[in-house]
């Protein structure tokens, strides 16, 4: 049985828990609008991002296109894409483009702090005489037009105070101060400071900070803003973007990182062209050198030997060596191609060393043949073929150099622009649908925290059920009465709830604890009650009075004593003075039980005042005369109720329990924590006693967290028709 119960304690009860959400929906709201609110600060409080694209294609140059193949060899093809990526973002291209569009000068205003970017993007006219003139504005500009700061002043801040119009004052980090004009150029001929502001739409006071940063900080931020990524897989496509706060900065920016970067292409085109074309121009003399000496040594061997020409059969025999000589080298580049894709056992292959081999020996044969020609015409032979050889390397030098000066001429890169750099008018940061959807997400969670937390962190006895489990019998629930609420009234008379609103809520609650005592103290030895509670401001003076006042209305004589000799308060419910004489002086013997006995404002209501606080009130209530004035009042009234203090600070109930015929525990709602309520039932059994019941006091149905207190805010009234 016990491990069903901690089961079922330890499930969740969604009705409960929805419940409570549902108590605390004006709170959840307001924290849910609260986030909305944040989420419109904060969208209000950040400047814009704008991002600008374009769009850039590699492709193969289109003056390798036209070129031989023999000649496009020389030029590279298809560049990778992750390197191009790369050759954008380096410092080469950033830093050209930095030093183009003058993007290491920073002119920033001063803003206020907190919501500055606020005040310096709307205009707050009610505003404006309480915000110091020298925060920004929006209508605020300024533009420089040169500025040259010496190396130890870089990334250093210059302040510029506008002193009217078109008029300004610098003043250096070293205090020094100068005097400008808008359009005039500022020298400093010692440092080697210079500027001259284009343009200044600000009125006096205004305060800005201009600073130059260095290169390389610069190449940093440039590359911090943009994001170069490839289109597709293997496209060639590169989408560069670059963000910023200024939309047309960021173009600028842009266009000049896309110019330079076609720029430096273009060179690197032209630089590879350039460097085969002096690799030419150094190999043209020395072949044009060795075309003379072949011809001058077959010249010279001509006229040595008397011989004019070479005979038909050796011209023959030149011919054929040299065409075997021409098919022989054609063979070695159709190999290298075809030994890529193919084995030597490859059929293809097989047939490609077939030829090569009856080439081969088509040539040996041809040497063979030399061979046997007369001394004069082998040697003619080969000084002719010498020459012929000199003659073709110039001649395709000749060629080839020609055929670079027009590549030189005609290089644009591989690099074309399909889209110039263009900004969407619309930012793309704050996103405010999204913010504002998560400011409203972000305060309802924290709203429902907030409301779960409270719900957890009270640890105030929620319904009679807490205090049943505890072993208490709940005699009624009382509930709230903002009437007889007392909380701040620490002077003057307060109202007696059961005598001036006998209809209300609370008097009935009373009146049906007034049933359950007169079921539960039926076997008390006296008539007597002790009503205590765990902490002060639990209620149990009201309720004393209360319940002796409707007690009294059903016919009954009662008695109500003030048993805290400490700090009882029962006498402004009575309007008595507060050093009349009351249960203390009867204790002490200094006034008899009749004499301090009062008359109530009803017949059937008496009081017994607390009295001049004594040093030793615990002593007094240990007396002889305590008992003798139970009996005394057991005689004369109906029930006699005390209202001791609360049971944790001191042992006074404790005493009046032993004494009385039954003890009665107050318990607050949403303010007495269980625990209390469990260490005044200890300190009762220590004593060997126990309480007859308890009431849960101040019930609020709005406070309520479990079932019980959702259900019981539906209670109405039965009122007595007129």
């Amino acid at each position: 049985m016990n491990m069903a119960q901690d089961t079922a304690d330890d499930e969740i009860d969604l009705g409960q828990l929805l419940g409570t959400l549902w108590r605390g929906r004006w709170q959840i709201g307001l924290v849910t609008l609260l986030g909305l609110a944040f989420g419109f600060l904060s969208i209000a409080n950040t400047y814009p991002t704008y991002q600008s694209d374009a769009l850039l294609q590699l492709e193969e140059r289109s003056g390798a296109l036209a070129l031989p193949s023999s000649l496009s060899n020389m030029i590279e093809n298809d560049p990778r894409s992750v390197t191009e990526i790369e050759i954008l973002r380096s410092r080469m291209v950033l830093g050209r483009a930095i030093a183009d569009q003058n993007l290491d000068w920073q002119v920033a205003p001063e803003v206020m702090p907190v919501f500055g970017t606020m005040f310096a993007r709307y205009h707050f006219p009610f505003l404006d005489s309480v915000i110091p003139d020298r925060f920004v504005r929006p209508s605020d500009r300024v533009a420089l037009n040169n500025l040259v700061v010496p190396p130890a002043m870089l990334n250093t801040n210059i302040e510029m105070l506008v002193t009217g119009p078109g008029t300004y004052q610098l003043t250096f980090p070293d205090e020094s101060q100068l005097d400008g004009r808008v359009g005039e150029p500022l020298n400093v001929e010692q440092t080697g400071f210079s500027l001259t502001v284009a343009q200044l739409d600000a009125p006096a006071g205004r305060r800005f900070f201009i600073r130059q940063i260095d290169e390389r900080r610069a190449i940093n931020a440039l590359r911090g803003r943009m994001s170069v990524s490839e289109v597709g897989r293997a496209s060639g496509i590169l989408e560069v973007r670059l963000t910023g706060m200024n939309r047309s900065e960021t173009v600028r920016a842009l266009s000049a990182i896309v110019q330079a970067y076609q720029a430096q292409n273009i060179l690197r085109s032209a630089a590879e062209a350039e460097s085969s074309l002096s690799f030419i121009r150094e190999q043209l003399p020395q072949a044009e050198a060795t075309m003379r000496e072949a011809e001058a040594a077959v010249n010279a061997f001509r006229q040595e030997q008397v011989t004019v020409d070479l005979s038909l059969e050796t011209q023959t025999i030149l011919g054929q060596v040299t065409r075997v000589e021409s098919e022989l080298i054609d063979l070695q580049r159709r190999e290298d191609e075809i030994a890529q894709r193919f084995t030597p056992a490859h059929p293809t292959y097989r047939q490609l060393l077939d030829e090569r081999e009856r080439l081969e020996t088509r040539l040996a044969d041809l040497r063979g043949q030399i061979s046997e020609l007369p001394e004069t015409q082998r040697q003619i032979l080969n000084l002719t073929r010498e020459v012929e050889l000199a003659q073709r390397i110039y001649t395709e030098l000749l060629t080839r150099a020609q055929e670079v000066e027009v590549l030189r001429a005609s290089t644009i890169g591989n690099v074309r622009v399909v889209d110039d750099a263009s900004s969407s008018p619309n930012p793309v940061a704050p996103r405010r649908s999204l913010l504002l959807g998560l400011g409203m997400v972000l305060g309802m969670f924290a709203g429902i925290g907030l409301v779960l937390i409270s719900n957890w962190m009270r640890k105030g006895v929620q319904d009679p059920a807490e205090l049943e489990k505890l072993g208490l019998p709940v005699f009624a629930t009382v509930n709230y009465s903002k009437e007889a609420d007392t909380a701040g009234r620490r002077k003057g008379t307060l109202p007696i709830l059961a005598l001036t609103s006998q209809a209300d809520l609370t008097v009935e609650a009373l009146r049906s604890l007034r049933t359950s005592l007169h079921f539960g103290m039926l076997d008390a030895a006296t008539p007597s009650l002790t009503v205590t509670s765990s902490h002060p401001y639990a209620g149990k003076s009201f309720l004393s009075v209360n319940l002796g006042a409707v007690m009294a209305q059903a016919g009954q004589r009662i008695c109500v004593v003030d048993a805290d000799l400490r700090r009882g308060q029962l006498r402004r419910f009575f309007g008595l003075p507060r050093n009349g004489p009351g249960l203390a002086e009867v204790l002490a013997g200094d006034i008899s039980f009749q004499d301090a006995i009062l008359q109530g404002p009803h017949e059937n209501l008496f009081i017994l005042p607390a009295g001049r606080y004594p040093p030793n009130p615990s002593e007094l209530l240990m007396r002889a005369e305590m008992s003798q004035l139970i009996a005394y009042c057991a005689e004369n009234f109906d029930l006699t109720i005390f209202d001791a203090p609360p049971v944790l600070a001191v042992t006074d109930p404790v005493i009046l329990a032993r004494i009385t015929g039954a003890s009665l525990f107050v318990a607050r709602h949403d303010e007495t924590p269980l625990g209390e309520v469990n260490a005044a039932q200890k300190n009762f059994a220590a004593a060997g006693l126990k309480f007859s019941g308890a009431v849960l006091n101040g019930f609020d149905p709005k406070k309520a967290s479990g079932g019980y207190g959702y259900g019981y805010s539906y209670r109405y009234d039965y009122k007595q028709r007129v």
